[in-house]
């Protein structure tokens, strides 16, 4: 019995285990085959498993008229790009999208729609670039973000950057990436106040919203992403974000082998979202996307007589000096204190509050003590020591111990 006396239902059943490909070149055998290939149950599994679409819907997110339909327009839509590339972009965006509706829908919403082709012909023109095809498809689904009314001067009460930051002291880090307009205005910025030429190919792509300058700027050659340092504005001093033996094919043809150093870049930091190390911490009802660490070993916690201690650090590049020993590489450091729901329990009382009096930090640098931190906190009538070792472990850096010795009242 040949296929043409298979059942629908057999049929149906064959045409489910292959790919769009295959079920393309299915439906050109005979008119039955075409109308079987054509059953929108069949693209509608297709799309869910390759573009995770549950209603059909075309690249900017307007309704098609099919499952079928809609597949076809996202692939006309990138018919440029190698297809694997692309759905490997789709799904870093789907990542970060997906944690920022859960957790900060407020920055989610500040996401732009796709760039086009034509604004990334524009981009390269303007400032004589090659964005690598990774970079291209970033852009393409998403062109950065709408800044604050105040951009990039510093306004605090806006602090919706996706990539997120840190605040300690005076130095308020928020971290926003930028629409293709902007790249355009920061890039010539950068060329005119510090040197950089259109030869070097360096656009910037990242920069906070505050005061504090910090930059990323992406190398269109090499497809390698730097933050800049202290000395950035003298001496151009940067920092690579990713490996250099990660960066691959950034201009072949091969779609499986695409990555360039912002692509890895938004991988992982899609991948710390999602399992926690990068959370939203709200302070004096401000939020914003936290960098420093929330899950060990990148961070370290205890828990003494009912109370629990959380440390972590995070590295400042735009504070570092690497032309100079002891600022070299410059961390903030985070301790949080909380009461544990049973209380605080000492010599076999229970308490339901209790305050930090003095505080007395001991930053260490493998054995050596890096910093001492000694200050007044809450004062209170009846003193309880406690003595607490935590060990913070940094990414690419030595191990930084903390030791604190806190006094409480209750």
């Amino acid at each position: 019995m040949g296929l043409e006396g298979v059942g629908d239902g057999a049929i149906h059943e064959i045409l489910s285990k292959l790919g769009p490909n295959d079920t393309g070149k299915v439906s050109c055998v005979s008119k039955r085959f075409r109308d079987s290939a054509s059953v929108d149950s069949l693209w509608s599994k297709i799309c869910l498993d390759d573009l995770d679409l549950v209603s059909p819907q075309d690249p900017q997110g307007n309704p098609a008229p099919s499952f079928k339909a809609a597949y076809q327009l996202w692939r006309e839509a990138f018919a440029m790009y190698p297809w694997p590339l692309v759905l490997r972009v789709k799904r870093c965006w789907g990542k970060l999208k997906s944690w920022l509706s859960k957790n900060y829908p407020e920055a989610e919403a500040t996401l732009r729609g796709g760039a086009s082709e034509s604004d990334i012909e524009q981009l390269e023109r303007l400032l004589k670039v090659k964005l690598p095809l990774p970079t291209r498809v970033l852009y393409r689904f998403h062109d950065g973000q709408e800044l604050p009314a105040m951009n990039l001067t510093g306004n605090p009460f806006l602090l919706l950057g996706i990539i997120g930051g840190y605040d300690f002291y005076d130095h308020l880090v928020n971290v926003y990436l930028l629409p293709l307009s902007q790249v355009i205005v920061e890039t010539r910025k950068a060329r005119y106040c510090w040197g950089f030429t259109s030869r070097s190919k360096y656009i910037v792509v990242a920069a906070s919203s505050t005061s504090a300058k910090k930059l990323f700027f992406f190398n269109c050659t090499k497809g390698q992403l730097y933050v800049g340092t202290s000395k950035l504005s003298t001496d151009r001093d940067m920092i690579p974000c990713v490996p250099n033996s990660l960066i691959r094919s950034v201009r072949g043809s091969s779609g499986d082998q695409h990555q360039d150093a912002m692509l890895l870049w938004l991988e992982e930091h899609g991948r710390r979202m999602e399992s926690g190390i990068i959370k939203v911490r709200e302070q004096e009802e401000i939020r914003s996307i936290s960098l420093f660490p929330e899950v060990p070993p990148l961070c370290s916690t205890t828990v003494t007589n009912g109370v629990k201690i959380r440390a972590s650090a995070v590295f400042v590049p735009e504070l570092a000096n690497l032309q100079h020993d002891i600022d070299k590489y410059l961390f903030a450091y985070s301790i949080r204190m909380s009461l544990l729901p049973d209380g605080c329990i000492i010599n076999g009382m229970t308490f339901n509050s209790c305050q930090l009096k003095l505080r007395h930090w001991q930053i260490r640098s493998n054995d050596a003590v890096a910093f001492i931190d000694d200050g007044e906190a809450m004062i209170g009538e009846v003193l309880v020591c406690l003595v607490i070792s935590l060990s913070v472990v940094v990414a690419s850096a030595d191990d930084i111990s903390v030791k604190t010795f806190m006094c409480w009242k209750n």
